[in-house]
């Protein structure tokens, strides 16, 4: 209704200019008769308000879409009643019919995309893992360097094809009933080169006299896992270094705490620490940052209903927090 009226204030406007010029011409033709002025006066708005009523409920319905803000397909439901409406609606339809179209193209595009990426980071993994198994049996210093880049390039991989499959998450997981503690265990043990070739060393703890047992998808996890403890190491800025791991249950809730004794993040940085391709301060001083880790992590953990929480502070290291839902760790009673 209030977008009605505001389309019809020239109608509005020119209605009494016209008025008041009739009138006007009348009074200095010498009909002064004032009843009669205001009883024409008001036959005239009653006409004028039967005109509106009807070009309002002729129109109504396309009123209340574009007040509405309900977008193009809103519009296929409207019956059209005049002929502007009805050229607008076919406009509209056009408009909505090329949308649809233009955004069925371009999801076949990003689709299409993601599928090359995941064939080629799968492609990839093949020669990496070859010249893994090459130089794992050596002991000298330029296999073991090697050995090292191949772990980087791993990794990087990895977080490509974690990224790639991130829109596809539904798809792509199992839920399962899991000990945290052998997960956080075989997390470790995959990074022993990681911890060793850096001189940082993790320490576990777990509290909890029963295992804990979450329900969760084990790869997604693990992924998560690797991205925190190879940032807890990337970040530690003393040599030997120490990550403590600690898992422990409050109330009905699991937690797992991952302590790093690296050099912190600025106060200002921590709001926009989740943020994708957000680097911070830290990114320029360490170049192998790119923003994604965190990112993955915080989005990972949304999709499999845990939540992550980050503390830090400069030169006193980072603390990231998985706490998994009440429901999850009553599972140790099954």
């Amino acid at each position: 209704m209030k977008l009605f009226l505001k389309d019809q204030r020239p109608l509005f406007s020119f209605y009494i200019l016209q008025l008041l010029t009739v009138s006007g011409v009348y009074w200095l033709d010498g009909y002064r008769n004032i009843a009669m002025v205001l009883y024409a006066a008001l036959l005239s708005g009653c006409l004028l308000a039967v005109y509106l009523v009807f070009r309002y409920m002729s129109n109504r319905s396309f009123y209340r879409c574009l007040e509405q803000g309900e977008g193009l397909d809103a519009f296929k439901e409207v019956s059209p009643q005049t002929p502007l409406s009805e050229y607008l609606h076919r406009l509209l339809k056009k408009q909505y019919r090329h949308y649809v179209s233009e955004l069925n193209r371009q999801q076949h595009k990003i689709n299409h995309h993601l599928q090359f990426i995941t064939q080629w980071v799968h492609q990839m993994k093949t020669p990496v893992s070859v010249i893994h198994l090459m130089v794992q049996d050596s002991d000298d210093s330029r296999s073991t360097a090697i050995g090292d880049e191949v772990d980087r390039l791993r990794k990087g991989l990895d977080l490509v094809l974690y990224t790639a499959r991130l829109d596809s998450f539904s798809h792509d997981f199992v839920v399962e009933k899991l000990d945290l503690e052998s997960l956080v265990r075989a997390a470790v043990s995959a990074q022993k080169r990681l911890f060793i070739r850096s001189k940082v060393f993790p320490q576990l703890e777990f509290t909890s006299k029963e295992p804990l047992f979450i329900a969760t998808d084990e790869k997604w996890l693990t992924f998560v896992l690797t991205q925190i403890l190879t940032n807890a190491v990337k970040y530690t800025a003393n040599e030997p270094g120490t990550i403590a791991i600690r898992g422990y249950r409050k109330e009905d809730e699991a937690f797992l705490e991952i302590r790093d004794e690296g050099v912190g993040i600025p106060d200002s940085d921590l709001p926009r620490v989740f943020d994708a391709y957000f680097t911070g301060e830290n990114g320029r001083n360490f170049r192998e940052s790119t923003g994604m880790g965190l990112y993955l992590v915080k989005q990972i953990c949304g999709q499999l209903g845990h939540r992550v929480e980050l503390e830090s502070a400069v030169g006193q290291g980072t603390l990231v927090r998985l706490i998994f839902r009440s429901e999850y760790s009553n599972l140790t009673k099954e």
